[in-house]
């Protein structure tokens, strides 16, 4: 009897103890929520835009959710390129982190990434290293999905991850344009629509992928972009300006250098004509001493001559 009140009461205890725990977790995520809400205020509208057929499944998968977002023509202008398309990449996964209250984790690993619970070997999914491609109007990054226990064993390398990004540079009078973004999961075998049912899958899994897509998508209208972990374009920026002030600091040493030798040549050149210009001066006033020593002389002769 006396066991099993104080097995209860532990039993309550550990309750009370969990559910602490949870009420300091969402606490800790709502203080980081709006620390981020008033670090990065919104820049952009997001306006959730799928298209008519955004999940078809037919053995493989194809899942589609899209967002447009309105931002004003500068900003489109300052992130359109392969430095924050790798940005925004990394920020998909941030948002996966984040969401998941740190239980789904990526791990960075040579030549993919992983997708793991917790950590591994607990793999849900693996990918192969992404393709990028951009272009004055379009972009994209793609991931190829290698396996993973969300993968049936027939889908194996088989199905991608793909954000794609589009450009309209109609800007509006008032100077803003549109940015659209498309996340797509296709040819997607997953192993619960194998191993239950597409239904099952459908209801479950499908659902949880499109209510966690559409927040991202959402969630873009801050620009909030995550620094890159590799770092590939940004390394090829770095070393592009690295070049670039080495140019200059080379031209500028040749522009001081030609201007030093410049202003040596016009000391020697003005040190040139000041000596002509004392020869000549002297001269001249050899040439007047000697007419004055001639008139002198004449003068005497003409007193010492007789009358």
């Amino acid at each position: 009897m006396l066991s099993s009140m104080s097995g209860s009461r532990l039993l309550r205890r550990g309750l009370v103890l969990a559910g602490l725990g949870a009420l300091a977790v969402a606490a800790w995520n709502l203080a980081a929520v709006l620390v981020r809400h008033v670090r990065h205020p919104r820049v952009a509208r997001a306006v959730i835009d799928d298209p008519e057929h955004s999940l078809s499944i037919s053995g493989a998968v194809r899942s589609v959710q899209a967002a447009n977002l309105t931002m004003p023509a500068a900003e489109l202008d300052r992130i359109w390129d392969l430095t924050h398309l790798e940005q925004l990449a990394r920020t998909y996964w941030r948002f996966l982190t984040r969401v998941t209250l740190g239980l789904i984790r990526v791990v960075y690993v040579p030549h993919g990434r992983q997708i793991v619970l917790i950590a591994r070997p607990f793999v849900l999914l693996s990918f192969h290293e992404p393709e990028y491609e951009m272009d004055p109007s379009n972009g994209f990054v793609r991931w190829s999905i290698e396996r993973g226990v969300l993968v049936s064993r027939s889908g194996r390398g088989a199905g991608y991850l793909r954000i794609d990004v589009s450009r309209d540079d109609r800007a509006d009078v008032r100077g803003y344009a549109v940015l659209h973004v498309e996340l797509e999961v296709a040819n997607f075998y997953p192993a619960i629509a194998a191993g239950v049912g597409q239904w099952f899958y459908r209801e479950t899994q499908s659902r949880i992928h499109v209510l966690v897509t559409h927040a991202f998508l959402r969630s873009l209208a801050r620009l909030d972009l995550a620094e890159s972990v590799t770092g590939r374009f940004a390394q090829r920026v770095d070393a592009a300006a690295e070049a670039a002030a080495t140019r200059g600091v080379s031209a500028a040493s040749r522009g001081a250098s030609a201007a030093s030798r410049g202003a040596s040549r016009l000391r020697h050149a003005r040190s040139a004509e000041g000596a002509r210009q004392d020869g000549a001066r002297q001269d001249g006033r050899a040439t007047n001493n000697a007419g004055a020593g001639s008139v002198s002389g004449g003068d005497s002769a003409q007193r010492t001559a007789p009358r």
